[in-house]
């Protein structure tokens, strides 16, 4: 059984536990971890996901943020510079961030989403080399009122993320659901 799979059965076992209703925003924030190579499998099984969701007596929400940096930057009036010096990029991860984080607030703080709503994040690994996540969502976690899941392309070991593989890591309070075999963190 491959990691996509595994990662959904996790999930799945995951998403039917009780909610408590009285958890701060941090602790409302699911991270489905995966290895990068596996991005185009996740994404295929986003409609499990979905179902499964459902079938735990949750609502659904996907927003995918998989365009946003590539739009921001070739709508940006200085896009031929950054491209000419991509290293340039890093000062306006600031301005990428806001919108990426306009879009997640926009999805969180929608009609639709109540406190019995995952709101599925998908594309995660087009910011990198833009932004940053964890500071993304420390500035949603007062909106989430269901739960956020964040489809994380990356490693989490020893209470440490490393997204996309990258030699740092952060130390963040989501709670892991990874596609390790069996296994079900706290």
């Amino acid at each position: 059984m491959g990691h996509s799979e595994r990662l959904r059965q996790n999930y799945e076992r995951f998403v039917r536990l009780p909610w408590s209703k009285n958890q701060a925003g941090k602790q409302r924030v699911w991270f489905a971890v995966y290895p990068p190579s596996e991005e185009r499998r996740i994404r295929v099984k986003m409609p499990e996901f979905q179902m499964v969701t459902i079938d735990a007596g949750h609502k659904w929400k996907l927003v995918d943020i998989t365009g946003l940096p590539p739009a921001w930057l070739a709508a940006h009036t200085y896009k031929d510079g950054y491209f000419s010096d991509p290293t340039a990029i890093q000062t306006v991860e600031e301005d990428i961030r806001d919108c990426v984080v306009k879009e997640l607030r926009t999805a969180l703080e929608a009609k639709d989403v109540d406190a019995e709503t995952v709101v599925a994040v998908q594309g995660a690994g087009a910011l990198y080399g833009f932004a940053h996540v964890s500071p993304i969502i420390e500035r949603i976690e007062d909106a989430i009122r269901g739960r956020l899941l964040v489809f994380f392309p990356g490693e989490y070991e020893r209470n440490l993320y490393r997204f996309m593989d990258a030699r740092d890591g952060f130390n963040y309070m989501a709670v892991p659901i990874t596609s390790n075999e069996s296994e079900l963190l706290p």
